[in-house]
């Protein structure tokens, strides 16, 4: 009969490992925004350019969205840059969470999209991917389709996704990280 070590570390929970994963850097974390007021995808005639025709964030997703950037500022998790989908309930997510945003056509939402444009914001995403710094990590805050396509998993309002390139066009799923809660 073996006796336990008193000294040996205790097991590493998975979100232990997944924050050490990203202080590590090398890292992308695919994002879906904030939970939003609620419906699905945006009202017919709705507009980029203007927040109030779209499907926003409601007051628990601006809170999650805060909460998530604190988690982030409180592990000390570098991020090099923050690219968002240019709807504005991704846009609010990654400024609230990171303070900064860079709009990207890349991560606009897949909804109702199938074919060549789709093809080609995967393709756009997976290149910016291999081309990450190694360092840090790179945010991307985006849609359930949008992740759905890259990943083949839905997830949930405010959930990360930690992948790394996997040979060419794929995606090695690193993790899954839900700080909304």
């Amino acid at each position: 009969m073996s006796t336990p070590n008193a000294f040996a570390a205790p097991a590493q929970s998975e979100e232990e490992r997944l924050w050490a994963a990203l202080k590590s850097g090398g890292h992308v974390v695919l994002m879906r925004h904030a939970i939003t007021e609620p419906g699905v995808g945006d009202p017919p005639g709705f507009s980029l350019d203007d927040c109030g025709t779209q499907r926003n964030l409601s007051a628990q997703g601006r809170e999650d969205a805060r909460r998530i950037g604190e988690a982030f500022r409180r592990q000390n998790i570098p991020v090099a840059e923050v690219l968002s989908s240019r709807w504005c309930r991704c846009l609010d997510t990654a400024r609230l969470a990171f303070g900064r945003a860079t709009p990207a056509p890349m991560l606009d939402s897949m909804f109702n999209e199938s074919g060549p444009n789709a093809d080609a914001k995967i393709r756009q995403v997976l290149a910016a991917i291999a081309r990450r710094p190694l360092s840090t990590n790179l945010v991307f805050v985006t849609h359930n389709q949008n992740i759905l396509a890259l990943t083949d998993l839905s997830v949930a309002s405010g959930e990360m996704v930690l992948v790394v390139p996997d040979g060419d066009a794929k995606l090695k799923v690193i993790g899954r990280l839900n700080l909304a809660r």
